[in-house]
């Protein structure tokens, strides 16, 4: 595989991508079923016991589907490219997807793998997610049209350690997006093999504008056990302005040179599920509506706390005008005749 071009410096990034296109985003990676089941037992008891919870739903599952979701809910043209299996499992994430406005044209169906699965055991915020990882492994960047690279403003990928061969090839296709007018970011999510490797992840972030690890991944990302705005730093220092969802505390982004914050929003949360899906919705919405570093983290962090609302990832989504109304400090803002937190409400240019 040939080594991708060397990142252009930060002043010659597209930072307003073309609007005249016919996505707003493009989401590549995992799309599954997610089995909810919960409160779980403290301890699961095997020997073939049988052991009861109070409440378990089928919802839409997977990071790039959660996060596909919850950008269209937010008034984005949302395409998803992806894999699943040519099974009901399959048929269940794309009539999801569909229902829920994303185009699916790129969602390839594989003829011999089955569609991954995933349980997800919750205990109060806390969960367990065991995965099936089905097709997730032949995913590729061949399930990635050039069309729609060229199609899109912004290209977001997912769930990067799931897609061993997407991940080989993700720095080429975010590079061929940037030379093609887009902006990029990552959510790494978790890496079940505990590696966290850095050759695989660096050519990519020399191609990725906005990374999107949540606090645990970006101390794993650095090995940094210290503070959340420490490990930021680090990972800012190798290319992208780095999102940190940080849970009930809030989120933080680090520009590689400064740490600008904003707070959560205080919910009582039913299901954190999809949560940090939802915050980087949130986040690429606001971006991409011309919004500042400060007012789209505002927002992302309230995408974030209102999805918890819900059962699963994409029941509580909020649409931009629920977000935007219920980031601190936009009922003073209106009250005194100003339109939106610093121009929030106002900011247009995105299909509604």
């Amino acid at each position: 595989m040939s080594s991708p071009p060397v990142p252009p410096a930060p002043s010659d990034r597209p930072s307003n991508p073309p609007f005249d296109r016919p996505f707003d985003l493009l989401v590549v990676g995992d799309a599954n079923p997610d089995v909810v089941l919960g409160p779980v037992p403290r301890d699961l008891a095997y020997g073939q016991r049988e052991q009861l919870v109070e409440r378990a739903d089928l919802v839409l599952g997977g990071s790039a589907a959660i996060m596909a979701c919850g950008a269209a809910r937010l008034g984005l043209r949302v395409a998803f490219a992806g894999r699943v299996g040519d099974d009901p499992a399959g048929a269940f994430v794309r009539t999801a997807l569909t229902a829920r406005g994303v185009d699916t044209s790129a969602l390839t169906t594989d003829p011999e793998l089955a569609t991954p699965l995933t349980a997800v055991l919750t205990r109060g915020a806390d969960r367990a997610i065991l995965t099936a990882p089905g097709c997730l492994a032949a995913t590729g960047p061949g399930d990635v049209p050039d069309a729609l690279l060229a199609g899109t403003r912004h290209v977001h990928a997912a769930s990067f350690f799931l897609m061993p061969r997407l991940a080989g090839a993700l720095a080429e296709v975010f590079a061929r997006a940037r030379e093609l007018g887009a902006t990029t970011s990552l959510d790494t999510n978790d890496d079940p093999s505990g590696r966290w490797d850095p050759e695989l992840l660096d050519p990519v972030l020399n191609v990725t504008d906005q990374l999107l690890p949540n606090a645990a991944e970006a101390r794993a990302l650095t090995g940094v056990a210290r503070g959340v705005a420490e490990a930021a730093a680090a990972l800012a220092r190798r290319g992208p302005l780095v999102v940190v969802k940080n849970s009930a505390e809030g989120a933080l982004a680090h520009d590689g040179t400064r740490v600008t914050a904003a707070p959560a929003l205080p919910v009582e949360p039913l299901d954190t599920v999809g949560a940090g899906d939802s915050f980087d919705a949130g986040f690429v919405a606001a971006v991409l509506r011309g919004l500042g570093l400060a007012d789209a983290l505002a927002v992302a962090a309230v995408c974030g706390s209102l999805s918890t609302r819900g059962r699963g990832g994409t029941e509580a989504q909020p649409t931009w005008d629920e977000a935007v109304a219920r980031v601190p400090g936009a009922g003073a803002s209106e009250a005194r005749g100003v339109t939106g937190v610093t121009g929030i409400t106002g900011v247009t240019g995105v299909s509604a």
